[in-house]
């Protein structure tokens, strides 16, 4: 459940939503789509943290995550996960019981959630609002509300923080109807990497005696 979650707020942190709203965000939104989608690469550090209903925290976790056009690659140690994809084929790598399971991507299930997806999710199905600036991690920020316009999802609103200099996210809070809270918060990222194809394929060789689960 707390990896769909993640891979929840990773697909709704950037984008370009396309509706008739809130001009101001709109225009935010359209120059964060922009700037993401001119890079070849772009790979973030970031942390991972669950509030409870009372707003106390639970839980954080750390972990980074490389994208290139439709391909992945995803490590979140705390969690013992490692998450490869081409944008064909997805290596779920559990550290351990030092397994792997092989799937193929649907890109029409809800379950093939991933943060590939980040610069076509906001296409459709979203409302936004600019609700104003705040300070986060020492920078100055726009900050906007979306609000799913299927209400059968199960977080009513993410609310993200982006940086007003170089338009990109900052921190992105989504809030589930459970009254539970997951942050993200970016932590590093870097951009136009030299990452080979081969850096979003598992390769078993490299996993002495991995246990494969071929589900294809």
């Amino acid at each position: 459940m707390k990896l769909i979650s993640l891979f929840t707020i990773l697909i709704l942190v950037t984008g370009s939503l396309f509706a008739q709203q809130d001009a101001k965000a709109k225009e935010v939104l359209d120059k964060l789509s922009q700037t993401s989608k001119s890079y070849k690469t772009i790979q973030i550090d970031f942390s991972f943290t669950l509030e409870n209903k009372s707003g106390s925290v639970t839980e954080t976790n750390e972990g980074s995550v490389a994208l290139k056009g439709k391909s992945y690659r995803l490590h979140m140690p705390a969690m013992g996960m490692e998450v490869y994809s081409d944008g064909a084929v997805t290596w779920s790598y559990l550290t351990q019981s030092n397994e792997v399971n092989i799937s193929t991507v649907d890109p029409e299930s809800e379950a093939s959630l991933n943060p590939a997806n980040i610069f076509t999710i906001y296409e459709k199905g979203f409302n936004f609002t600019y609700v104003g600036e705040e300070t986060v991690a020492g920078k100055a920020a726009f900050v906007i509300d979306l609000f799913p316009v299927d209400k059968a999802k199960e977080f009513t609103k993410v609310r993200l923080s982006v940086d007003k200099a170089k338009y990109q996210i900052l921190m992105a809070k989504t809030f589930n109807k459970d009254g539970n809270a997951y942050t993200l918060a970016m932590k590093n990222m870097k951009t136009d990497q030299n990452l080979t194809p081969d850096y979003f394929k598992f390769d078993p060789a490299k996993y002495p005696k991995v246990e494969i689960n071929d589900m294809r």
